[in-house]
Parts: C-alpha cells; sequence; structure tokens
C-alpha cells in the first residue's frame, strides 16, 4: 500500500465538518462523480482536504443559490488550480487537546505547537496516563499515537469515542488508516508528521481551519 503522508478523513468527520448530513454526501457521490473517496478494504469512505475544499466550494455555491446538479457542474470546470487557504489560530477558542504520544520528544515538539496556538494540552505518555487524564481532565480533541503502551492506541481510540470525545485524529509510523478510522478516529496522519500538517488537520477536526469555513449552517 502506498505511504499516507497527508490527512485522511471519515465521511463522519467530513459532515461535521461541511455542515452535510452523510445521506446527502452519498447522494452527491453517485449522482454526480465529482467527489469520489477513496474506499478502505471494509467499504469505508475515506476523504483528503482536496477532496473536502471540492465539497467546501459546492456547499458555498449551492449556498449562493445554485441547485446541486449546478454546482457540481462547475465544480467539474474547476478542478485544476485549487489551492488551500493559509490557517488562522483559533482565535478566542480555549480547547483542551489529550495528546496521547509515546516518543517524548514528539510529544515536546507537539505541545508546544499546539500552546502556541491558544490550546490547552494534557500530554500523557502511554495509554493508562491518558485515560486517567481524560476522566481528570475531559478533552474536546485527542491527538493519539496508535503505537502508544505497544500499540494500545486503537483501543484508546475506541475508548475515548465512547467517552465523549468528539474529535479524535490517530497519527502513527504504521499505515493504519482504516484500523484508525475503524476505531473511531475522524482522520489519520502518516509519521513523519509535519508540524503545520499537524496544527492544519487539529483545526480541520474542530472546524476552525479556514477553508472549510463557509457562510450558512447546515446544508441538505
Amino acid at each position: 500500500m502506498s505511504e499516507v503522508r497527508s490527512p485522511i478523513y471519515s465521511i463522519g468527520a467530513v459532515s461535521r465538518m461541511l455542515g452535510v448530513p452523510v445521506s446527502t454526501l452519498r447522494t452527491w457521490e453517485e449522482r454526480y462523480g465529482t467527489v469520489i473517496p477513496d474506499r478502505s478494504p471494509g467499504g469505508q469512505r475515506l476523504y483528503s482536504r482536496l477532496q473536502i475544499e471540492s465539497l467546501r466550494r459546492v456547499c458555498g455555491w449551492i449556498e449562493q443559490g445554485m441547485s446541486p446538479s449546478e454546482a457540481h457542474r462547475l465544480l467539474a470546470e474547476r478542478t485544476q488550480g485549487q489551492r488551500n487557504e493559509p490557517f488562522p489560530a483559533p482565535e478566542s477558542l480555549t480547547l483542551r487537546i489529550l495528546l496521547a504520544e509515546r516518543d517524548p520528544y514528539a510529544a515536546d515538539m507537539a505541545e508546544y505547537l499546539l500552546k502556541t496556538e491558544g490550546f490547552e494540552v494534557v500530554l500523557a505518555l502511554d495509554a493508562d496516563d491518558a485515560r486517567r487524564a481524560v476522566r481528570d481532565h475531559p478533552a474536546d480533541v485527542a491527538i493519539v499515537e496508535l503505537l502508544i503502551s505497544g500499540g494500545a492506541g486503537f483501543d484508546l481510540c475506541r475508548e475515548l469515542r465512547g467517552g465523549g470525545v468528539s474529535r479524535i485524529v490517530a497519527v502513527s509510523q504504521l499505515d493504519a488508516r482504516d484500523e484508525a478510522l475503524a476505531a473511531g478516529a475522524d482522520a489519520f496522519l502518516r509519521k513523519p508528521l509535519e508540524p503545520l500538517t499537524l496544527l492544519a488537520t487539529v483545526k480541520d477536526v474542530i472546524g476552525t481551519s479556514a477553508f472549510l469555513r463557509s457562510p450558512g449552517g447546515a446544508r441538505v
């Protein structure tokens, strides 16, 4: 399987990011065929950031009064030269991130990056510490290294999702995107991580990335 370096998102995460029901995303894919996500061996839809940007454009055009068919036709005409917008800081948000990372050096770097962006960070270097930390300090977002505590990150993702952590980013040296998303992660990143990619992915899943912003609320 080819290496995965850019973030990969589940259909549920994309639905929450864009305010578009999962059923609508599936209908658009089947009816218009302009944004076709990859599929895991188990059939789970896997979206790239570029595909999310394309869907954001469709949503914006629909917001301006186009029909879905017109919006998708226009997207097909403008598939060249797409660029992501810059990522702003999370403004006045004070969100808590659980950082479950087995590598102390990587943990220090990620913690510093996230804190400079205004996030509160709770650091855990093994799975048990992560469980205790989230019990004592409920987190808005979790970043989980899948190989933490000898590979306990997959179970940790499931437990965090079941325990109310609403946004999970899984990271690993392994090409484990399918397993990560099946375990409840919203997005997967392959190590080694680019700092700005990690930050952008966190902002994506909480909805503060500029390229995910569009006027209005949910669309059907």
